[in-house]
Parts: structure tokens; sequence; C-alpha cells
């Protein structure tokens, strides 16, 4: 994440360590996965590269993976089926809903 930021920012990681006060070597073992930076330490290099942390939702995170365990389990065939049926079933909602 930090290379990339610093590369969409343009700089090296000689002038990444100016801008942030930081030595090069770190920056580099940081970037190699050498050094698992703190958190005040990536965000004070982010901000040196014009960026920010922000918090999202992680995709997947809190879905009840359930359904798509059996749908998994159905064929092509089934799977098409079903949903057949689920337009039909929502197609009667719609028209109740008018």
């Amino acid at each position: 994440m930090l290379r990339q930021a610093r590369r969409r920012a343009g700089l090296t990681q000689r002038e990444l360590s100016i801008r942030a006060r930081m030595k090069q070597p770190l920056i580099a073992r940081i970037e190699s996965g050498a050094v698992d930076p703190r958190q005040e330490t990536i965000e004070r290099l982010l901000e040196a590269c014009g960026f920010d942390v922000e918090l999202v939702p992680r995709l997947g995170i809190g879905i009840d993976r359930s359904v798509m365990t059996e749908l998994i389990k159905l064929s092509p065939v089934q799977r098409l089926e079903q949903a057949a049926a689920e337009a039909e079933v929502l197609a009667v909602f719609e028209s109740k809903s008018r």
C-alpha cells in the first residue's frame, strides 16, 4: 500500500523520507514487508504522499454464506431453475405492492 501511494505521488523513497522525516532504509523495509509499521507510522507516510487512511467495510464480512454454499452445490441448470422460481415470487410481491 505504501509503495503504491508513493509511486502514485511520484516520489522516490528518498524524497518520501525527507517529507516524512524518516530514514529511507525504514521505508524500504516497510515496503518490502520486512517491517510491520505502527498505525501512526503508516498514517504519517501516507500523509506525506498526499493520501489518508480510510476505514471501509470489508466485502463479504458479516454475510450469511450458507445460502451461497447451498447454491454452489447446485448444477447450473438447477441454479437457473431456482432463479426463475424466485423471479416468479418477486413478481407476485411486486404486483401486490402496487
